[in-house]
């Protein structure tokens, strides 16, 4: 009987930690799912790639959109928005830039993560174009102006007047995309 209790137990605990390291797999997808279902994370909830309807813009009220830049570890390099904020009409289309200097003292690989806050205004704000789409390639001491262009859907609630759009750089030359090489201005056929 003894023996018996010993087995199911023992049936229990291997089970519990199947399921544990099942769960444990799952919450990055499960993360990234419901970020990009509910816009969370600065996660947009339509892709870049999928043609956004015509839409009224809103005249009736204007939103500020602050732009707020951070650079991760310490990492050599100019990062700042060209605007540090804007007004903008829901369902009205606007292209800021982001000045990227490369202070590094070499060729530098990196990318942007974006951070949208509040998270009610999060789902509402729609990058349709952004540097932080992909990895970008510096050479020493290369300047650029990187482009987002956006726009803040019409149905982003009445008590949402203020949005911060906020990127992260990253060095990312550990975490290099297998892609393509691409070099500013060259064209491939």
């Amino acid at each position: 009987m003894q023996s018996r209790n010993h087995k199911r137990l023992t049936l229990i605990l291997l089970c519990g930690v199947v399921f544990m390291f099942f769960f444990c797999y799952m919450l990055v997808p499960i993360y990234n799912l419901v970020c990009k279902q509910f816009g969370f994370n600065g996660k947009s909830v339509r892709s870049a790639t999928i043609p956004f309807p015509e839409m009224k813009v809103d005249t009736s009220r204007t939103i500020k959109v602050d732009f707020t830049t951070t650079l991760h570890g310490n990492i050599k390099f100019k990062f700042i928005p060209l605007a540090r904020h804007i007004e903008i009409h829901p369902g009205e289309r606007k292209l800021i830039y982001f000045y990227a200097e490369n202070q590094t003292g070499k060729e530098i690989t990196v990318q942007a993560i974006p951070s949208i806050t509040p998270m009610d205004g999060a789902r509402f704000l729609k990058k349709t174009e952004c540097f932080c789409f992909t990895q970008q390639y510096f050479f020493k001491g290369e300047k650029a102006d990187m482009p987002v262009y956006f726009f803040i859907d019409p149905a982003i609630p009445k008590e949402v007047k203020e949005v911060t759009l906020s990127y992260t750089l990253f060095d990312a030359s550990g975490y290099l995309k297998k892609q393509k090489p691409y070099t500013k201005g060259r064209i491939d056929l």
